[in-house]
């Protein structure tokens, strides 16, 4: 069997490479412009490398019932790591994925092509654009992973763009999304802040070092209408081999604190990631 080689390709938004993982044999790291996008392992697509998409699959795993089939919007592509995801642990899911980058979706359908029948429908659009034509009540689940280099595009982060979110989703429906930012949390406040004012029910899941102010980290947002599911939550993020905590109701409210939510003549991107933040050793 030859032995898998590093893809590089030049796409609409930067320099993609597609790196194989020398320690799974058909598993692959995606990093645009130096940072690191996604990690798929074709043998095994429940498999979840990074923290922050065990977290996303965590919530995924609560909602509905297991197995259910879901109708799910996904904001921002990759290597199609949690389409791949839902594809093998909810069959019969209907998923789309929008990326405004279409040579770097053509990448990876190429070289980590998508099972037959995965239901998954790739469109090369710009998020919020597609969002704002998309139908009522169309979606169970909508994940926002969108970012422009490192960095979460201003008109991803509005209240406006909350509220086109909410349209979309189902009375029952939940919105995911994969935030960074470091204290004193301006960016990941004003967020909570733009949800809290569409949605009845928030959560956030980050480690506890992210939430304490020292570092840089991801945080995964968790909105919906109906009660989140945070016990369970709060179990499985824990038995993490890097251990997350769950906030919610008057803890998140105090965090939260004055922020308010965000226009969209004001709204700015997510803030720039410190040298070595999402290094890739």
């Amino acid at each position: 069997m030859s032995e898998a080689i590093p893809v590089i390709r030049t796409t609409d938004h930067g320099t993609a490479r597609l790196m194989p993982d020398v320690d799974r044999e058909r598993a692959w790291l995606l990093t645009v412009d130096g940072a690191p996008q996604s990690y798929v392992d074709l043998d095994d697509p429940a498999h979840l490398e990074f923290e922050y998409a065990r977290r996303l699959g965590h919530v995924l795993d609560t909602l509905g019932g297991d197995g259910r089939p879901l109708d799910v919007v996904h904001l921002g592509g990759g290597a199609l790591t949690l389409p791949r995801y839902l594809a093998a642990t909810r069959p019969g899911s209907r998923q789309d994925v929008v990326d405004a980058d279409r040579a770097l979706l053509e990448l990876v359908a190429e070289h980590l092509p998508l099972p037959a029948g995965s239901g998954v429908v790739l469109h090369a659009a710009d998020a919020r654009a597609w969002l704002e034509n998309a139908p009522d009540d169309s979606a169970d689940v909508l994940i926002a992973d969108v970012f422009g280099g490192s960095r979460v595009p201003a008109h991803l982060t509005s209240v406006a763009y909350a509220r086109e979110a909410e349209r979309v989703l189902r009375p029952g429906g939940v919105y995911l999304a994969n935030l960074a930012d470091a204290a004193p949390f301006g960016f990941l406040r004003s967020q909570l802040a733009n949800f809290s004012a569409v949605f009845e029910e928030l959560a956030l899941i980050a480690e506890p070092g992210v939430l304490r102010g020292r570092r840089f980290g991801n945080a995964v947002l968790v909105a919906s209408h109906l009660p989140v599911e945070t016990a369970a939550l709060a179990r499985r993020t824990a038995a993490d081999a890097f251990p997350a905590r769950v906030e919610h109701g008057p803890s998140l409210r105090d965090f939260i604190g004055s922020a308010r939510p965000v226009e969209d003549d004001e709204a700015v991107p997510s803030p720039e990631p410190p040298d070595g933040a999402f290094g890739i050793g």
